[in-house]
């Protein structure tokens, strides 16, 4: 692989070892295996000056304590500290830890941007909508329901620093890599008008075209791209190290594509790697191509990709 000739970025990696979004127990240790997978050396490799600032720990929370109010307390400490990278210049890297982390990452980056008066667009890397509300939810986890709360559905006003700024608008959030959608989520997914590109879509079309349209949208808005990247937007033979698993994923390929058209585009300010669970993996499989994964998305390539053709040498070119 080619080492980044890109600009060194500052990097803040925040572990969030939440899994109190959800009943399956092992996300917590999702932090761990990404450091003792390399994340931190990868990137430094790549010439960044990354800070790890450890793991987020939410004060006078009970030991096993469950329910919206513990959601609440981890969503709450990830936002002070998303926020606070992102007004020191950094770009914040919370590494997860179940989905409902987005709660907090998002929520900083939501306060930073109003302060600096640019706009904020979600995308999400996942198999899943996480859309669903309270009333809508079958298994009550809340890591299937953080857009909802963010994008200002009923229920979920607790769970925020107050004052808390104005929901995100549904229409600058985009699903990508979507293939598992509950009923009810699936309705408020078409009445919010939030941007859908599916796994059906994908297979049509691949993912350039699609995803380009994301990014030339952000570019024209002169967007914050917040990048949520959740495991299970890979098919689980690339990756298995998670509790909700759904086949039919993208490609090792297809998401390195994703990666290195996401740095090239220069809009990501801040990223979520989410629902990494050791407890299913095999012998860090899963923690090794998330390493590579979050690494090509900051700069890491195969070759330079030169503006223009490079001329051939004049022996080849005479034998063209």
């Amino acid at each position: 692989m080619h080492e980044s000739d890109a600009a060194p970025q500052r990097i803040a990696l925040i572990g969030a070892p939440i899994e109190v979004g959800t009943h399956e127990p092992g996300a917590l240790m999702g932090p761990a295996a990404l450091r003792t997978a390399g994340l931190v050396r990868t990137l430094r490799d790549l010439g960044h000056a990354v800070e790890d600032r450890g793991d987020i720990a939410p004060t006078g929370l009970a030991p096993g304590a469950t329910g919206l109010p513990a959601v609440a307390a981890w969503a709450q400490a990830l936002s002070e500290a998303v926020e606070a990278a992102l007004d020191a210049g950094a770009v914040p890297l919370a590494a997860g830890g179940d989905h409902s982390l987005s709660l907090g990452s998002v929520d900083g980056a939501m306060r930073h941007c109003a302060r600096t008066g640019r706009p904020l667009m979600v995308l999400w890397l996942d198999a899943h909508a996480d859309f669903n509300t309270l009333e809508t939810s079958p298994s009550g986890n809340v890591h299937g329901m953080p857009l909802a709360a963010l994008c200002g559905e009923p229920g979920f006003a607790a769970l925020f620093r107050q004052p808390a700024p104005p929901p995100l608008d549904p229409r600058r959030v985009h699903l990508f890599g979507l293939r598992s959608v509950d009923a009810g989520e699936r309705a408020l997914v078409r009445a919010r008008k939030v941007g859908v590109t599916d796994m059906r879509e994908i297979d049509e079309f691949g993912v350039v075209a699609p995803l380009r349209r994301v990014l030339e949208r952000a570019a024209e808005a002169g967007a914050h791209l917040h990048v949520s990247f959740d495991i299970d937007f890979l098919d689980p033979s690339i990756a298995p190290a998670v509790g909700t698993a759904v086949p039919g994923g993208a490609t090792f390929r297809e998401a390195h594509l994703i990666m290195e058209m996401l740095h090239d585009c220069g809009l990501v300010g801040s990223l979520d790697v989410v629902e990494l669970n050791p407890f299913l993996d095999e012998r860090g499989r899963s923690a090794r191509v998330l390493v590579e994964l979050v690494a090509s998305l900051f700069g890491r390539r195969i070759l330079d990709r030169p503006s223009s053709p490079e001329p051939l040498p004049a022996e080849q070119a005479a034998r063209g």
